[in-house]
């Protein structure tokens, strides 16, 4: 089914919020497995996205997470134009600027600030070129619509939107309450062709009798002219989906007999490596946060990726969990690095480029593995799949910008595509490696776990995005989100 083209590009609406995390990114990904559902070719994009919570494309760049999950739920591949511009935080003040799945800079936050008119150009080149074969776009605004004080330079919201000339559908979150004062005091921030470009809202995240909401529409509507485009009940599942970034604290959870521990660092990245055992009914599972000590009945505790290595290694002694893992590992229990983490269980790590911090710094490591780290300008980025010692595969993707070599590394964690991957200390109960995504693998995990788990993981998160699709069609008006989007 090919819907009819409009101007430029097919048929294209944005969901842009009225503050960050009020579910912007899991609705695009409910509305294209939805209008999948309908025959529709979709395409997701985000212009502008911040996140250590990435993934690798199949082309060989690296997407913000969320990107990655709608393009599942469109049953696409995901490729690097679907989000242009990833910043990866480093520092309080300072990010990476990946462009079109690579790196381009080191930058602070004004003078990316800056930087951002130039990147325009190559946003809309990307969004003309994922348009080609299209039959409806689905654009993710970030943050905010009516962040004022940033607007001059604007790439992620109504500065895409003019520039593209597409309408906008307002997304907000009644959960945290404020909602008519958010989509109302929106309205009256915008200049009046902004405004033009609102086509209705949606709010999001309702809990309650929605009829009692009917006065709280009249009012919008008196104030603003914009129509209610759908009330979306509360939906517990979406717990069950990766999450886009740091504003919504990594899941834990669960009463399972086996107890994991999880780290979280200050710039910890990649944090949906741990979801599937999020998902075990056999697992609890703990993130462990700043001024916490770890819990001293951990059977594993876990170092997860991290997007400032020698920072974040400051970070967790200034916790004392350095402490707290000596004691771990007398007691019995056992340690996994994950990426960075497994960075930081070494003897040392080194940035003599000052790629994630001061050029030379060098770090010593926790010392429980017998390999150093020298981070480098070259990132790896790539989908790779293999096998543990004992047999079981696992697949995932590779994402870091260091090389980690050393005695333990004879003794590989894994077996990457015929290559050995990482290393385990020489009792055996400190290891790790490269892989992210590796919990998925469903065999690996089980035995990870100590067998007996038959979760299958990726047709969980198949079943909740078919569950997401039908919650909003039940919910939503697509047929007029259809309209809006061919401006018919």
């Amino acid at each position: 089914m090919k819907s009819p083209c409009s101007g430029r590009h097919p048929p294209a609406l944005m969901f842009q919020g009225t503050g960050s995390d009020v579910g912007k990114s899991l609705l695009v990904a409910g509305l294209a497995r939805a209008f999948v559902g309908r025959g529709l070719a979709v395409r997701p994009f985000k212009p502008q996205n911040m996140s250590n919570n990435a993934a690798v494309t199949k082309d060989g760049g690296e997407i913000g997470r969320a990107q990655a999950l709608q393009a599942r739920a469109a049953r696409i591949a995901p490729v690097a134009d679907m989000n242009p511009v990833l910043l990866k935080p480093q520092s309080d003040v300072g990010a990476q600027v990946v462009v079109q799945g690579r790196v381009l800079a080191n930058a602070s936050a004004r003078d990316y600030y800056a930087l951002k008119p130039t990147l325009l150009p190559r946003v809309l080149e990307s969004f003309q070129r994922l348009a080609q074969g299209a039959d409806l776009m689905l654009v993710e605004g970030a943050g905010a619509a009516a962040e004022v004080n940033l607007r001059a330079a604007d790439i992620a919201n109504m500065g895409f939107a003019e520039a593209a000339d597409i309408d906008v559908v307002l997304v907000a979150d009644i959960d945290r309450g404020g909602v008519i004062a958010a989509i109302v005091g929106t309205w009256e921030l915008l200049p009046p062709a902004e405004r033009a470009r609102l086509k209705g809202y949606v709010i999001n995240k309702f809990r309650g009798d929605a009829s009692l909401f009917t006065p709280a529409v009249e009012l919008i509507k008196a104030r603003t002219g914009l129509d209610c485009l759908g009330i979306v009940p509360f939906f517990p599942d979406a717990a069950l989906l990766p999450a886009e970034d740091g504003a919504t604290a990594p899941k834990g959870g669960g009463s399972g007999a086996v107890k994991i521990a999880v780290t979280r660092l200050s710039r910890m990245a990649n944090f949906d490596d741990f979801d599937p055992l999020a998902a075990e009914p056999g697992v609890t599972l703990s993130f462990v946060g700043p001024g916490q000590a770890l819990p001293g009945d951990a059977d594993w505790i876990i170092l997860p990726g991290s997007k400032a290595t020698i920072a974040d290694l400051a970070f967790l002694r200034a916790q004392g969990w350095d402490i707290d893992l000596a004691a771990h590992l007398r007691r019995g229990g056992k340690v996994l690095g994950i990426c960075a983490g497994f960075q930081m269980l070494g003897k040392s790590v080194a940035d003599p480029l000052g790629l994630e911090g001061p050029a030379g710094s060098v770090a010593e490591g926790l010392g429980y593995l017998e390999v150093d780290t020298v981070i480098s300008a070259e990132k790896t980025l790539v989908e790779v799949a293999g096998f543990d010692p004992a047999g079981h595969p696992v697949h995932g993707y590779e994402m870091h910008m260091g090389r980690t070599d050393g005695p333990d590394c004879a003794r590989p964690f894994l077996t990457l595509a015929g290559r050995p991957d990482g290393a385990v200390s020489s009792d055996g109960r400190v290891m790790g490696g490269y892989l992210h995504g590796l919990f998925s693998s469903d065999r690996f995990r089980s035995a990870f776990l100590g067998g007996g788990s038959d979760l299958a993981h990726d047709a969980l998160v198949e079943r909740v995005l078919d569950g997401l699709a039908a919650h909003l069609a039940g919910h939503v008006d697509l047929d007029r989100l259809l309209q809006l989007a061919s401006r018919d």
